[in-house]
């Protein structure tokens, strides 16, 4: 294998160990949950790395780690922790992915080792937040490098984007001239799903069936998904489109609904809404359940049922779940869907409408100053988007009436999950994106390293605030050690609390002890010719510490 090859095969990126961010056992997760749990899974499986390396970014013990790392399988090879202060360590991978869109801090971060010590990706899961938008609009002015990339989990998601950012891009021209607006680059890599664990248990579908009450003969229609009416879908039209199938071809149709909220005003109005609209069809909720409580539910189903209506869906990861448990969709076209199952042969995709660009302001004002919670946005916005109720009754049709049709569609979709969804098809993308990020990354001109208190939005504290000060400490002034102190009176006076803040980054006590020994006690000294006597990565930190120990009084300051 060429060395070409070989970097091609063997990229990889350092993992923020947010434990959070990567953990679907938690109460209720949400999706992001999930696709992160599975994409921690899938690098420790699949990632073609020489060493795995972990980055435990909130300074937590690693033993608080070990419960959800058992949990997910051993890693294909040797793992290196990295500290959370250790960003140097992140040039030995080569790259560090975010589990979420919020790539600036890190970017700013980076300028201290030079912004080509490492490409930085990271990847978008719900976008209508104000958070994540205020995220996004900052990829344009923060210091993003061309080896750098936003994961966009589906086409309709990088258009919303791309769209955010060419705004901004014309504000910024507005605005203050910008005639130079480095892009942001945005590649589509879809979130993936490890099929095998959806195989058919034919044990299973008895068991949930005996458990709620369904006919082994009966056709079943699932939804797996939150219960959300304003964050996730409204079930209406889902009720809608089956009691009309149901009139139809003179069915009996059971609607097994499986999830819940986390909130119980919101699982009461969705299973109200999801049994108003279809009086006919006979529904079971297993929602107080564990989805595997007898075993993988999507065997006791027949059909998948999802209409996405919602722009807090970005992906729809149930549908690719669906499709790997081999059965047949009916789903809305709607922004991540649409890249998942090919309609007529893995499933139907029924189409979906809203109103025209320009009438949704009003909207966005109230959410923007507050005037509106997220949840009160995204179901406002949801109430105006509408599915074909026809459509989607034509389809349901088809499949209630053709079990031929259900089997073919079924293992149609089972394949292709297999085929573009699983994640070790799907970690291959991303390794491929990381080797073409660090070519371009080494063939760049190396960047030199920057202050940290070069972001304009978070300045160095003692230039942003440098009017309140009497005097600001320079080399020109003199100092001098108000006492002579011995290591045990030294000792006893750094140990005070008051004195020793936690808060307050300071030097440690061999390096206090050298800065100490090196004043004299009897004649004042300038602090440039102090300053000549230690190394230079040395007098930053040494050259703060005058003033703290001027503070108390240990030493005292003069002229300049």
């Amino acid at each position: 294998m060429s060395e070409a090859n070989r970097q091609a095969t063997s990229a990889g990126a350092a993992i923020p160990l947010d434990q959070e961010a990567y953990d679907a056992a938690i109460p209720r997760p949400m999706g992001r949950n999930s696709a992160g749990e599975g994409y921690l899974r899938a690098y420790l499986r699949y990632a073609d790395v020489d060493r795995i390396y972990l980055w435990n970014v909130d300074d937590r013990r690693r033993a608080d780690f070990d419960g959800l790392l058992n949990r997910l399988g051993p890693p294909s090879g040797p793992v290196t922790w990295l500290d959370a202060v250790d960003r140097a360590g992140l040039a030995r991978p080569g790259a560090v992915h975010m589990p979420t869109p919020e790539l600036q801090r890190e970017a700013w971060a980076r300028q201290a080792l030079g912004s080509s010590a490492y490409s930085i990706t990271g990847v978008t899961h719900t976008i209508a937040g104000t958070h994540i938008l205020d995220e996004i609009a900052g990829l344009l002015i923060s210091p993003m490098e061309p080896w750098d990339a936003l994961v966009c989990t589906s086409n309709a998601v990088r258009s919303a984007v791309a769209t955010e950012l060419e705004a901004v891009a014309e504000h910024l021209r507005e605005r203050v001239g910008a005639t130079r607006i480095p892009p942001a680059q945005l590649v589509t890599i879809p979130l993936g799903v490890h099929a095998d664990d959806f195989g058919f248990d034919g044990q299973a579908r008895s068991a949930w069936r005996a458990a709620l009450d369904i006919p082994d003969e009966a056709l079943v229609v699932l939804h797996f998904g939150r219960f959300s009416i304003e964050t996730k879908m409204n079930p209406a039209p889902m009720g809608l489109a089956l009691q009309a199938a149901a009139e139809q071809t003179g069915k009996p149709v059971y609607w097994l609904l499986f999830g819940g909220a986390r909130n119980p005003a919101s699982d009461a109005q969705f299973r109200t809404a999801a049994q108003v609209f279809c009086p006919d069809v006979i529904l079971r909720f297993a929602g107080e359940l564990g989805p595997d409580a007898f075993g993988p539910i999507w065997s006791a189903a027949d059909v998948f049922l999802s209409f996405s209506d919602n722009i807090q869906e970005s992906f729809g990861l149930t549908v690719v779940e669906a499709m790997a448990a081999g059965l047949p969709s009916v789903i809305s076209d709607w922004n991540g869907y649409r890249d998942t199952l090919r309609h007529g042969i893995d499933g139907f995709r029924i189409p979906t409408t809203t109103p025209r660009p320009g009438l949704g302001a009003d909207l966005a004002y109230r959410h923007a100053h507050g005037l509106s919670t997220y949840d009160v946005y995204a179901g406002a916005v949801a109430q105006l988007t509408a599915v074909d109720i026809p459509a989607a009754t034509e389809a349901l049709c088809a499949l209630i009436l053709d079990p031929d049709l259900r089997r073919r569609m079924g293992e149609a979709a089972k394949l292709r999950a297999r085929e573009l969804f699983d994640w070790r098809v799907v970690m291959g993308q991303y390794q491929a994106l990381w080797s073409e990020l660090g070519r371009r990354r080494r063939a760049a001109p190396a960047q030199p390293p920057r202050s940290a208190g070069d972001n304009p939005w978070r300045l160095d504290p003692f230039r942003m605030f440098a009017a309140y000060p009497s005097r600001i400490l320079t080399h020109d002034h003199a100092v001098v050690l108000t006492r002579s102190l011995a290591p045990a009176d030294l000792a006893r006076i750094l140990t005070t609390d008051a004195v020793r803040l936690a808060a307050a980054p300071l030097l440690s006590g061999l390096e206090i002890e050298a800065l100490i020994a090196a004043l004299p006690v009897d004649r004042p000294v300038l602090v440039g010719q102090l300053m000549a006597r230690f190394g230079p990565e040395q007098r930053p930190m040494l050259e703060r510490a005058l003033v703290w120990l001027a503070k108390f009084d240990l030493v005292r300051l003069s002229g300049g």
